[in-house]
């Protein structure tokens, strides 16, 4: 891939599928280069075409078949699509801008027999947005969360700039999130509304200085089950409970039992059980390191009740991004991230071994069932996603967003490795081979998390390295998610040490077994825990030539402080006060001779930017050739999500430095 090749990418989310089980609907995602902002539109997409179809510029399809996808929808941006139980209607949230208020989205119906979208809330409403829609089985409200702000806030005064509101008195450790900002003064809450309502008025469900997620609807449509943490600990843990209330708000009843974090409620078919996805978090609240996430079941009349564990601890870990609990008839469908893949699985009503729905080297990502049918968003190392259909154990694909890319024949798939550390540990991976004999210049490639994982999907920061000639080595060292909760917690108080044996291990291997990569021309580079990993292994290390860390962790003392999750992470990875120290990779910065390019946004909360800025500042001191990177408006996802414009900088600015650093050899 090119950098320019962003624009050509089609996203695919979570579908939705209707009552029938004939039709899935669709949020399409793509990058508008011209207009420096992201567009979405609804597809339509039937369960049983004839062939895969495929969109050109800008949205309409091409192909014979008899009942194409097509665009359902024209706005600027349309997400998160949900059809009413009846079938009669589509729900969505659009967003009528990129910028201001039109940039806030709202919730629209959409009559699915014919017609225009009917806007059900406004800005008036929900100043700040409102949440995906979730329909009630009686197909008459719709339930969602929203952010509701302090009088005066965010723009609710016309005559009251930003600069001009007063001051935030903070009291608790949560205080503020990357890419929200400062979340004291607007909580999310849970609302309902009427949206044939001739004039619709959303009614405030919840209440409180406390967060709310996750909304969800009993069979009967007496009962809405959503999240929440309402202990008197909650400001020092990471714990949540599952609460139940009727839909205005009276009578809410805690039905878990303060003991895990959780997320995502579901009522059974009969409405006798909430399932949901829960973590443990350890007798104080706080050990969260490597902890799978698992589906859980809990009964719906519970006061407090214990939580019963359906998947296994130490294999299952939740890893898909459907956003919501799915309840089938059989079962409820888990993603279940797996070596580098996210399985989907079907896990019975009572636990016991889950059944497999879908496979392979890739990623169910997204997905929603019907009458007997499961529409998944796949992804693979050779696409952005495209929609599959599981009838009676038969898959078919339905789509193929991803075919104008493929056109290009700029895609590489990506090649597995298997290494073995000095240990004897194995050490997955995967190499991004570019075209041509070689010999290539090597990137060694580090994810964040650390407890992620690379795998089975379309990294476009791999495919843009290979297109412009580098090999890409990347994997999945211990410290990684998909290989059990062992694997996970592998790292802990010893972060860098741990995961270099791994990083140098998969390195080795890819060196030793293709001989079109060089050896003497490798650079390291990575984000977040992948920009720790790039700084330390910079400073104990002197087999790279140059190296980019990018939004890291590089200072683990003032980390614990500035971050908005440091209070309890820092610790929880790192180790006290001593431990943390000695692991900083910040501490090893004597030792870094080679040429650094720091990268990092100046609104990055998670990692902040004083975390770029002393390792410039120690890097400048000692004569380093070293530059640092910083871009405006930008938070801790820039390379995912941040402007168009700023992720083609950033590359050019990536390939720029590589192309200075690793096309020649050492005597020029």
């Amino acid at each position: 891939m090119k950098p320019a090749d962003l624009g050509l990418l089609r996203t695919p989310g979570t579908p939705a599928l209707s009552p029938d089980g004939r039709t899935a609907v669709v949020a399409v995602t793509r990058l508008d280069l011209e207009a420096d902002a992201y567009r979405a539109q609804l597809w339509a997409v039937p369960t049983e075409p004839t062939e895969p179809t495929e969109p050109t510029e800008p949205t309409e399809p091409t192909g014979p078949t008899a009942e194409p996808a097509r665009p359902l929808t024209h706005g600027w941006s349309d997400q998160a699509p949900a059809f009413s139980p009846d079938g009669r209607w589509l729900a969505f949230l659009r967003t009528a801008g990129k910028s201001g208020k039109d940039a806030r989205p709202q919730l629209y119906v959409l009559p699915t027999g014919g017609g225009d979208a009917r806007q059900v809330t406004t800005v008036d409403h929900h100043p700040l947005g409102a949440g995906t829609p979730v329909w009630s089985p009686d197909s008459t409200r719709i339930a969602y969360v929203a952010r509701v702000p302090d009088e005066g806030r965010y723009g609710t005064r016309e005559d009251v700039t930003p600069e001009q509101e007063p001051p935030r008195r903070i009291t608790s450790l949560r205080y503020r999130l990357d890419g929200v900002g400062f979340v004291l003064d607007r909580r999310p809450h849970v609302f309902v509304v009427d949206p044939f309502h001739a004039e619709p008025v959303p009614v405030q469900v919840t209440s409180g200085d406390f967060d709310h997620a996750d909304v969800a609807w009993s069979p009967d449509s007496d009962l809405l089950a959503f999240t929440s943490a309402r202990h008197a600990g909650r400001d020092r843990d990471l714990r949540s409970d599952v609460f139940v209330c009727t839909p205005d708000g009276k009578n809410p009843r805690q039905v878990t039992d303060t003991t895990l974090g959780v997320g995502q409620p579901a009522f059974g078919p009969d409405g006798r059980t909430v399932y949901f996805l829960g973590s443990e978090v350890g007798p104080g609240g706080l050990d969260f390191v490597a902890r799978h996430t698992g589906l859980y079941a809990v009964p719906a009349d519970a006061a407090e009740g214990t939580p019963r564990r359906l998947t296994p601890a130490e294999t299952h870990h939740h890893g898909d991004s459907t956003g919501r609990t799915v309840v089938t008839a059989d079962g409820v469908l888990f993603g279940n991230e797996n070596r580098g893949a996210v399985d989907l699985l079907l896990v019975p009503f009572d636990g016991g071994e889950p059944r497999t729905v879908l496979s392979g080297h890739r990623q169910a990502v997204g997905f929603d069932a019907a009458a007997g049918v499961v529409v998944a968003t796949v992804t693979a190392g050779d696409g952005a996603g495209e929609l599959v259909a599981v009838r009676d154990g038969s898959e078919r694909v339905l789509t193929a967003f991803g075919s104008e890319l493929a056109r290009t024949g700029r895609v590489r798939a990506p090649e597995e490795l298997d290494a073995t550390a000095p240990d004897g540990y194995p050490v997955h991976g995967w190499l991004v081979r570019p075209e041509g004999p070689g010999p290539h210049p090597v990137l060694l490639l580090i994810h964040g998390g650390p407890f992620a994982q690379y795998g089975w999907n379309l990294l476009d920061e791999a495919q843009v390295y290979a297109g412009a000639g580098y090999a890409v080595v990347m994997g999945n060292p211990r410290g990684s998610s998909g290989y059990g909760q062992a694997h996970g917690a592998a790292i802990r108080y010893d972060v860098g040490e741990r995961s270099a044996a791994d990083l140098h291990a998969l390195l080795d291997h890819a060196l030793a077994t293709s001989p079109d990569l060089d050896a003497d021309r490798t650079g390291v580079m990575g984000g977040s825990h992948g920009g720790f990993m790039t700084t330390w292994l910079a400073g104990h290390s002197d087999r790279f030539r140059a190296a980019i860390s990018e939004r890291a962790v590089n200072a683990a003392d003032s980390f614990v402080g500035s971050s908005d999750i440091g209070w309890y992470f820092g610790e929880q990875y790192y180790g006290d006060a001593d431990l943390r120290a000695r692991m900083s990779p910040l501490a090893g910065a004597d030792g870094i001779s080679v040429p650094m390019l720091i990268i990092h946004s100046e609104q990055d909360w998670r990692c902040p930017v004083e975390q770029a800025q002393r390792l410039f500042v120690a890097l400048k001191l000692r004569g380093v050739e070293t530059e640092l990177l910083l871009f405006p408006g930008e938070g801790h996802e820039l390379s995912r999500s941040g402007l168009p414009s700023h992720r083609i900088a950033r590359f050019d600015a990536i390939l720029d430095w590589w192309e200075r650093h690793l096309r020649t050899s050492h005597n020029g």
